[in-house]
């Protein structure tokens, strides 16, 4: 407690100067002990930054080293895809060099797939595209659909994984169903979503699909999205479950599903009878809504 400043008038010499050692010590030592708590204080707060800052520094490395993995392990995958193909199309040329129209092996298998086939008989057809990525081997397992969503070819794990058909197709069923990735770099079904753009569609109005059997050319219908939430009326139109069309009400309902949801006209329309294609992949629009193109067999 400070004395008043009139009182210490009234104070002996002695007592004056005693106080003042007194009050004075106090006042220094209040002020160490604040200047102290305050030190205290900022140091506790620089080492909690300190530690947020590791933190955030930690999640950062960790979050850039795993997509450097990914995007490797994608080029990777590619490359290995990209091996497959050229293995093919150097047989499809060795095919045409002798004059096309080579038959199926004594496997049922065309002769360009049947290497590919004696490694691995999961395959179904093959993909692709011109002028876009797509150019991938179709794996079909009817007991495990998703079996290729997360494998490549040869069975191993894969970022990418393998476009694979729906459980429920087969030779003839009507609607072929493929899935495939939108992988980020561009690899996989991604060039797929440009389809969204009728520009791209006029400059690509084609898709190719062989199945092990024939060749197949596919000239494209339809493209669109599509959410697949669950509701309480359930999905809105849950395309991917019309694989069989071999009933005509059935092929007719799915074409009206898709003419109504299609993004732009292209003319083109199908009759009962022909089998259709239908490519899905995830749009990242939402975690629920799926890209959509449908094609019909020409050749």
């Amino acid at each position: 407690m400070a004395l008043p400043c009139s009182l210490l008038y009234f104070l002996p010499f002695d007592a004056y100067h005693n106080n003042l050692r007194k009050y004075g010590k106090e006042s220094i030592m209040d002020n160490k002990m604040a200047s102290f708590g305050g030190r205290r204080e900022f140091q506790r707060k620089s080492h909690w930054k300190f530690f947020l800052f590791l933190i955030f520094l930690t999640a950062f490395l960790v979050s850039g080293g795993l997509l450097l993995r990914n995007l490797y392990r994608s080029q990777q995958e590619q490359a290995a895809y990209d091996a497959l193909a050229e293995q093919v199309h150097q047989m499809e040329k060795q095919i045409a060099e002798a004059g096309g129209g080579a038959l199926p092996t004594e496997d049922g298998v065309l002769p360009q797939y049947q290497a590919l086939w004696e490694k691995n008989q999961d395959l179904a057809g093959w993909l692709s595209i011109e002028g876009t990525a797509i150019d991938y081997p179709v794996m079909h397992t009817a007991q495990d659909e998703e079996y290729y969503l997360r494998r490549a070819f040869d069975r191993s794990n894969s970022v990418s994984g393998t476009p694979f058909l729906a459980a429920g197709c087969f030779t003839g069923c009507g609607n072929y169903i493929i899935y495939g990735h939108n992988m980020k770099d561009g690899s996989m079904f991604a060039a797929l979503l440009n389809y969204a753009d009728d520009t791209f569609w006029e400059e690509h109005p084609t898709i190719r699909f062989d199945t092990l059997e024939e060749t197949g050319t596919y000239q494209v219908l339809a493209a669109f999205y599509i959410d697949v939430s669950l509701s309480e009326d359930g999905v809105a139109f849950p395309f991917y479950e019309y694989t069989g069309l071999r009933d005509e009400a059935i092929f007719q309902e799915y074409l009206a599903q898709v003419g109504d949801r299609a993004l732009y006209s292209t003319g083109v329309t199908a009759e009962f009878g022909e089998q259709l294609l239908t490519l899905s992949t995830c749009s990242y629009n939402t975690s629920d809504e799926r890209f959509v193109v449908v094609a019909k067999q020409v050749v």
